[in-house]
């Protein structure tokens, strides 16, 4: 009885061990789970790069925000301050106002 109870406690400790260390401390930035399908997508800095975009624009804030909304939707901001929007996808390109303009800067 004592080596049956001996040999259960040693499996659990065992099987303690191998969970935790198959825990990865990563930092929680890189990555987020998105979606059902559980794939790992790269976090964007959507404050920065929106930021830098917009930094020539007449109206900064307005286009700040834009930025943002379109960013946290498409997963991307194009590259320069203006032009490149076809780099990002039919999403980026395709968003579109209430008054059917453009939305992504």
């Amino acid at each position: 009885m004592a080596l049956r109870l001996l040999l259960l406690v040693a499996f659990l400790l065992v099987c303690t061990i191998q969970v935790s260390s198959d825990i990865d401390l990563e930092d929680s930035r890189t990555q987020i789970v998105k979606g059902a399908n559980r794939r790992l997508l790269q976090t964007l800095d959507c404050g920065g790069l929106c930021k830098e975009r917009c930094s020539l624009h007449s109206r900064p804030n307005v286009c700040t925000r834009a930025c943002g909304t379109c960013c946290f939707r498409c997963k991307c901001v194009p590259p320069g301050t203006s032009g490149n929007r076809e780099l990002c996808g039919k999403c980026y390109t395709d968003m579109t106002t209430h008054g059917n303009r453009t939305k992504c800067p």
